[in-house]
C-alpha cells in the first residue's frame, strides 16, 4: 500500500489545527496550579491578605526568607508566559477568527507589563527595603506595588480572559454553560482587581479578598480545564469503537460522578505527558476467541495511518481476536516482590491484526478492552493511549465440574462488551474448522494468531503511531483447542454470522515493558486523501433515557 495514502493529509491537519492551543491550555493549567501552591506554600505569610495580618510581620518574612520569596514568585513569573503562549496559540491557531485573536494577543501582552514589572520589583526593591527594617518605606512599597499586580495585572488578564472565550466562543469550542461560567468568573476578578485598585479595598478586610482571590484562582483552575477538554474533543471526536468510544460505568449512581471523568479527553491530554510505568503479571487461563471476516468488513474500524492485516486467499480475510484471562497480581514492575499485593482482576481484549505502513511493525490493535477493576480501567484510559478500556459488572473464567470453560463478561448498564461462551477442551488439534478458510493448517493460524506482542495505534494530533511494548512468549505447543458455543450482542454487531474457533493456554507471565512513538514525516503524510473522518466511525451521543447492554 502506498505509504501516504493511508494517512489522509486533511485527517491530520484538522487533528493538529488546534495543537497549540491545546498544549497552551494545558500549561496554563499546570503552572497556574502550581502558582497556587506556591502561593500557599512561600508567598502567603509575606502577601496582604494572607496569613500575617500586620505590615510588619510580613516584612519580617520577606527578610527572613528572601530566596523562597523569590522561589515563590517563579511561578507565577511562568503564568505569565503561559497567558502569552495561550494568546499567540490563540493566533496560530487556523480556526480562530484573526481579528479577535490580535486583540487577546495585544491585551494580554498589556497585562503581564503591570505584573511582571511588580513581581519584579517585589523580588529585588522590596527585598532590599524589607532587609534594611524601614515599616514605613515598606509599608508604602508593599502597598503600590501589590495594587500595580492585582489592580493593574488583574484588571488586564481579568479582560484578556474575556477575548479568550469570546475567540473560543467565535470558534464554537464552546457552550452556553461555559458562558455562564465566565460571566461568574471574570466579573468576580474584575471585582477583586477594583477592590485592590481602590484605597483601603472599600472598607473589607484583606483576608476577605484574599479568600476572593484563592476561590477565584480555583474556579480557573476549572475554566482551563473546561476549556482544553472543548479544544481537544475538536480533534478528538467519538468514536463508535477504540480509544475515544463512550465509557459508562454499569452501576448508574456511581457512574453520574466517574462518567464525566473516564470520558475527559483534558485528563488523557495530561496523561500524554506523563513517563509510562512498566507493568507485570502472571495471567492464568488464557481463553482465545476468534472469528474470520470479510476483511472489507472491519477495515472501517482501523483508524488511519495504520493497515488492516489481511489474510487468506487474495487477502480476503481478517481475523478479529478475544482474549479473555486472570490477572495475577498486575502491578508496576518497580513493586518487586511487594506486587503480590496487588489485585488479580478479570480483563478482555479485543482485537484486529493492524501493521504500520511506514515502519513494517506488526501488532494488534484494540478496538475494546474490559477490567473487573475499577482503578485498572482508568489507569488504562489516562495513562495508556492504546488501551480503551471500559468496566464490566460482572466477568469470570472458570472451569467447570465437567472440564469446559465458562467465560462471561456481563457489561450491565455499561459501555463493556458482553459475553458467553461455554467451551470444552478438545483432544487434538482440529483438521478443520472456520480457520480453514485462511490458514492451511491449525498449526499455521496458531503461528499467526498467537506471537501478537505489540499494540499499535494512531494520534494524529501527534502525527505518529504508539506502539506498546509486550511480552508474552506463549510456546504454541501450550495452546489447547476448544469447541463450544459463543454468544454476544457485541460481536454480532462486530462480526456478524461468522463462527468462532477457540483455543486456552493455561499460564503466562504477560510484562509490558515500554511506549514507544514513530513519528510521521510531514512529507510522508502531506500528500493523502482529503476525508478528514471515517463517516462510520462516528456515533452520536446517547439519550439520558436510553439504557445500552453490552455493545448493542
Amino acid at each position: 500500500m502506498n505509504d501516504a495514502a493511508s494517512v489522509p493529509v486533511a485527517a491530520i491537519l484538522h487533528a493538529r489545527s488546534g495543537r497549540w492551543l491545546e498544549r497552551a491550555l494545558l500549561f496554563a493549567f499546570v503552572v497556574h496550579g502550581l502558582g497556587m501552591l506556591s502561593m500557599a506554600a512561600l508567598l502567603l505569610p509575606g502577601m496582604p491578605g494572607g496569613s500575617q495580618g500586620a505590615v510588619a510581620a510580613r516584612m519580617v518574612y520577606v527578610a527572613a526568607h528572601p530566596w523562597l520569596w523569590r522561589l515563590g514568585w517563579l511561578p507565577w513569573q511562568l503564568t505569565a508566559l503561559a497567558d502569552a503562549l495561550l494568546a499567540v496559540a490563540l493566533l496560530r491557531t487556523p480556526w480562530i477568527p484573526k481579528r479577535l485573536a490580535w486583540l487577546a494577543f495585544v491585551v494580554t501582552l498589556c497585562a503581564i507589563v503591570p505584573d511582571q514589572s511588580g513581581q519584579a520589583l517585589w523580588d529585588t526593591v522590596g527585598v532590599a527595603l524589607a532587609a534594611q527594617g524601614n515599616l514605613a518605606r515598606y509599608a508604602a512599597f508593599e502597598r503600590s506595588t501589590f495594587s500595580l499586580i492585582a489592580a493593574g495585572g488583574g484588571a488586564g488578564y481579568t479582560l484578556a480572559a474575556v477575548f479568550w472565550s469570546i475567540c473560543l466562543a467565535r470558534a464554537g469550542v464552546w457552550t452556553r454553560g461555559m458562558t455562564m461560567f465566565s460571566w461568574l468568573l471574570w466579573g468576580s476578578f474584575g471585582l477583586l482587581a477594583l477592590l485592590a485598585a481602590l484605597p483601603g479595598g472599600m472598607g473589607l478586610p484583606q483576608w476577605v479578598v484574599g479568600a476572593g482571590n484563592a476561590i477565584s484562582f480555583v474556579l480557573l483552575l476549572l475554566w482551563l480545564a473546561r476549556a482544553a477538554e472543548l479544544v481537544i474533543r475538536r480533534a478528538r471526536p467519538e468514536t463508535a469503537w477504540g480509544r475515544y468510544a463512550r465509557w459508562r460505568y454499569p452501576r448508574r449512581a456511581v457512574g453520574r460522578l466517574i462518567d464525566p471523568l473516564a470520558n475527559s479527553r483534558f485528563l488523557r491530554a495530561l496523561g500524554e505527558y506523563l513517563p509510562v510505568i512498566a507493568f507485570r503479571s502472571d495471567i492464568e487461563h488464557v481463553v482465545y476467541t476468534n472469528y474470520l471476516t470479510p476483511a472489507e468488513q472491519v477495515q472501517p474500524l482501523v483508524p488511519h495511518g495504520l493497515d488492516l492485516q489481511r489474510i487468506g486467499p487474495a487477502g480476503q480475510f481478517a481475523l478479529v481476536s478475544l482474549l479473555t484471562y486472570r490477572h495475577g497480581h498486575f502491578g508496576p514492575r518497580i513493586a518487586g516482590p511487594l506486587r503480590r499485593l496487588f489485585p488479580s482482576p478479570i480483563q478482555s481484549n479485543w482485537r484486529l491484526y493492524v501493521s504500520d505502513p511506514r515502519t513494517g511493525q506488526r501488532g494488534i490493535y484494540f478496538l475494546i478492552n474490559a477490567v473487573t477493576g475499577l482503578p485498572q480501567s482508568l489507569g488504562a484510559r489516562f495513562f495508556s493511549e492504546g488501551m480503551p478500556m471500559h468496566v464490566p459488572r460482572s466477568a469470570e473464567v472458570r472451569q467447570t465440574a465437567d472440564g469446559a470453560w465458562a467465560v462471561t463478561l456481563d457489561p450491565g448498564d455499561g459501555s463493556a462488551p458482553d459475553l458467553v461462551a461455554n467451551l470444552q477442551p478438545c483432544a487434538n488439534q482440529p483438521d478443520a474448522g472456520p480457520w480453514a478458510s485462511a490458514f492451511a493448517s491449525y498449526a499455521e493460524m496458531l503461528a499467526y494468531a498467537v506471537p501478537q506482542d505489540r499494540a499499535l495505534t494512531v494520534q494524529p494530533w501527534h502525527a505518529w503511531v504508539t506502539r506498546q511494548e509486550i511480552r508474552l512468549d506463549i510456546p504454541l505447543d501450550d495452546c489447547q483447542p476448544l469447541a463450544g458455543a459463543v454468544s454476544s450482542r457485541a460481536l454480532q454487531a462486530l462480526v456478524g454470522d461468522a463462527e468462532p474457533f477457540s483455543f486456552i493456554v493455561p499460564g503466562v507471565f504477560f510484562r509490558f515493558d515500554a511506549e514507544r512513538h514513530d513519528r510521521w514525516p510531514r512529507k510522508w503524510w502531506s500528500a493523502g486523501a482529503k476525508s478528514p473522518y471515517r463517516p462510520e466511525l462516528s456515533r452520536q451521543p446517547e439519550s439520558p433515557e436510553r439504557r445500552p447492554s453490552g455493545r448493542d
